[in-house]
């Protein structure tokens, strides 16, 4: 039960952080609401391309390059993914480059920042809930 909960704080959490940062951008709650909803679904349709196409590259080069350099590899160009998602997303509403490139960097650093902060709270609230004492 407690996965869920987390699970659907860290929805909340990404929701809050693409539409403050688009708030304060903008000063526009529509257009807050507009990037809440459009950034999180195009990461989810994009994604799956983009997990498949790893896993190709993946099986093609096994032998050339180590896991973890494929691993790290792989985060980073997620990282770009969702990048080029939030400065497509911010330059569509806002017609404005600037604001485009202050939602590419400052969703994905935000979200680095704060949902490490979110999954220890998370993680510390879970542990009494699954000591012996507690599931007695």
């Amino acid at each position: 039960m407690v996965a869920v909960a987390k699970k659907t704080s860290q929805v909340a959490a990404h929701l809050i952080i693409a539409f403050s940062i688009t708030y304060a951008l903008t000063g526009s709650p529509l257009v807050g609401g507009l990037a809440i909803l459009v950034e999180p679904m195009m990461n989810v349709l994009l994604l799956p391309f983009h997990e498949r196409a790893w896993f190709v590259w993946r099986r093609r080069t096994s032998s050339r390059f180590g896991p973890s350099i494929a691993i790290a590899a792989e985060k980073l160009s997620q990282a770009l993914l969702h990048m080029a998602v939030a400065f497509g997303v911010m330059y569509a509403a806002t017609g404005s480059l600037a604001f485009g490139g202050l939602a590419a960097v400052l969703e994905p650093l935000c979200n680095v920042l704060l949902l490490p902060i979110h999954d220890r709270f998370w993680d510390r609230l879970a542990l009494p809930m699954s000591s012996p004492v507690a599931l007695a």
